[in-house]
C-alpha cells in the first residue's frame, strides 16, 4: 500500500511538471509567433528591410529568426567587431610607442594609440616619458593606411566623426573652438592653429566653421551661433612634428629607420577605458585605431586590412555567414553583417569576460551612451550597441527578461523612409515582449 501510494504521488508529481513544461513551451512559441507577426506587419517595417535574431546562450538554440540570413549595413554595429578584436589582441594595456635610447638620444615610433593628450581618455603615460626624454627622434612607422576608410562619404571631412586615421595622434586628431555668449572665438586648442584662421563677414553656407579640404586652414563666420566645435586635423609628417615640438616644447628629428630595432614598448592606459568610451559615444576615431594598433602587433605595420583578415582566419571562421568587414568604425557602407552572425560575435564577446564587466562597457537602456534616452525602464534591461547612419539602423546586444534570463540579440534595418524614432518605438515594443514574456 506505502509503494502504491509513493508511486502515485510521484506520478502526480511527473504530470504537473510535464503540464508545465508543456504550457511554458506552449506560451514560448506562441511569442515567438508573435514577434513574427509583428516584424511581418508592422506598418513601420514596410517602409525599409528588417532583421532580427534572438538567441538563448544557455540552451544554445535560435528562439526567433527573421531575415536573419540576410545582409545588411550595419553602421556603428562594426564597433563590436572591433571590440572583439582588441579584446584578443591588444591585452590590458594599450601599447603607445615602441623605442629604444641609443646613447642620449630617444628614438620611438608610434603605434597608433588614441590616447595622447585626448581630452576623453585618461591621462597617458607618452607625455611624461618625451617630455623628460632627449633628444627625441621620431622614426617613421611602416604606415600604409589613406587618412579616410574605404567607403567613407568624402564631404565629412569636416564633421568630428570623420577624424583621419594616423600613426601617432595627438589630441584626439581633432581642433577644438570654444566660442563666448557673443559668438566671439575664445579658445582654440591646439594652440598652434590660430594663426590659420579667417574670420568671414556672413556666410548662408553650413557649417559656419569649415576646414579647407587639405589644409588645416579654418574659415569661421562672424555669424556663428557655435558655442563648440571639433574639426578634423589635416594630417602629414610637418603637421605632427609640428605638433609634438609644440606640446613638448622642445624639437623632434624625423627619421626613417633606426640604428638599432626599436624593441622596447611603452603601454599607456587601460584597454578597457579605450573600448569604453568607443562603445558608449560610438567613437569612429577610437574604433579605427585600435585595428591599426592590432595591426601593428601582428605584423609590425599599420594596416587595417592586416587586422582585419587575420581576425577573420584566426577567431571568426566559425560564424554563420562571412562578414563584409572593411573598417574598424562602420563609417563605411561596403561593410555587410547578418543578424545572426552579429548574435555570434556577441556570444564571443560574452565568454570573454564577466557579465557585469561587459554591462559596464555597453551603452544600457535608459542609463548611459548612446541608449540614454531609449529603452527606458525601471531596471535596465538591454545593453547594447547602436549603429546608425542614413537610412539604416542596427541595435545589437544583450537582453535581460524579467524572469532572470539572459539573451542575445540582433536587430538590423536598412533603407528605411522613415523617421528612426518611428522604427526605435516599433523595435522597443518588440523587446519589450521577449523581456516580459520569456
Amino acid at each position: 500500500m506505502v509503494i502504491k501510494n509513493l508511486l502515485s504521488r510521484n506520478f502526480y508529481r511527473f504530470f504537473i511538471v510535464t503540464l508545465a513544461i508543456l504550457f511554458s513551451s506552449c506560451a514560448s512559441q506562441k511569442f515567438r509567433k508573435n514577434i513574427k507577426t509583428e516584424l511581418k506587419e508592422a506598418p513601420e517595417f514596410q517602409h525599409g528591410f528588417v532583421g532580427f535574431a534572438l538567441y538563448d546562450p544557455a540552451s544554445k538554440k535560435m528562439l526567433v529568426e527573421y531575415n536573419a540570413q540576410k545582409y545588411f549595413t550595419p553602421a556603428s554595429n562594426t564597433k563590436l567587431f572591433t571590440f572583439f578584436t582588441g579584446l584578443k589582441m591588444l591585452g590590458d594595456s594599450i601599447p603607445a610607442l615602441k623605442y629604444k635610447k641609443i646613447s642620449d638620444t630617444l628614438y620611438f615610433k608610434g603605434t597608433g594609440d588614441p590616447s595622447f593628450l585626448n581630452p576623453d581618455l585618461p591621462d597617458s603615460k607618452v607625455y611624461r616619458f618625451l617630455k623628460q626624454n632627449g633628444p627625441l627622434v621620431y622614426v617613421l612607422p611602416n604606415y600604409k593606411e589613406t587618412y579616410l576608410g574605404p567607403g567613407w562619404a568624402w564631404d565629412d571631412y569636416n564633421d568630428y566623426y570623420s577624424a583621419e586615421r594616423n600613426d601617432f595622434p595627438v589630441y584626439g586628431s581633432l581642433v577644438h573652438f570654444k566660442f563666448d555668449k557673443t559668438g566671439k572665438l575664445q579658445k582654440i586648442s591646439p594652440e598652434i592653429f590660430k594663426d590659420s584662421i579667417s574670420f568671414l563677414a556672413s556666410s548662408e553656407e553650413k557649417p559656419l566653421i569649415k576646414r579647407a579640404l587639405q589644409s588645416n586652414h579654418f574659415d569661421i563666420s562672424l555669424k556663428n551661433e557655435e558655442k563648440e566645435k571639433w574639426i578634423p586635423i589635416k594630417y602629414s609628417e610637418k603637421t605632427l612634428m609640428d605638433l609634438l615640438s609644440d606640446t613638448l616644447s622642445k624639437p623632434i628629428t624625423v627619421k626613417q629607420e633606426a640604428p638599432e630595432k626599436l624593441d622596447q614598448t611603452l603601454y599607456s592606459i587601460p584597454s578597457d577605458s579605450l573600448y569604453k568610451q568607443m562603445l558608449h559615444v560610438s567613437d569612429n576615431f577610437i574604433a579605427e585605431q585600435i585595428l591599426l594598433m592590432v595591426s601593428d602587433k601582428i605584423s609590425d605595420s599599420l594596416k587595417t586590412e592586416i587586422a582585419i583578415d587575420y581576425m577573420k582566419k584566426n577567431y571568426l571562421k566559425d560564424l554563420p555567414d562571412e562578414p563584409i568587414w572593411v573598417d574598424g568604425s562602420g563609417l563605411s557602407r561596403y561593410n555587410l553583417f547578418t543578424p545572426r552572425t552579429m548574435v555570434a560575435l556577441l556570444e564571443k564577446i560574452k565568454n570573454e569576460m564577466p557579465e557585469e564587466k561587459l554591462y559596464d562597457l555597453l551603452p544600457s537602456g535608459g542609463v548611459s551612451g548612446t541608449l540614454k534616452n531609449y529603452y527606458k525602464a525601471e531596471e535596465p534591461y538591454i545593453y547594447a550597441k547602436t549603429g546608425s547612419m542614413s537610412n539604416n539602423h542596427s541595435l545589437s546586444g544583450y537582453l535581460i527578461t524579467k524572469s532572470g534570463k539572459t539573451f542575445i540579440f540582433s536587430f538590423m534595418n536598412s533603407n528605411f523612409t522613415i523617421p528612426s524614432s518611428s522604427l526605435k518605438k516599433e523595435m522597443a515594443k518588440i523587446l519589450e515582449m521577449v523581456r516580459d514574456n520569456f
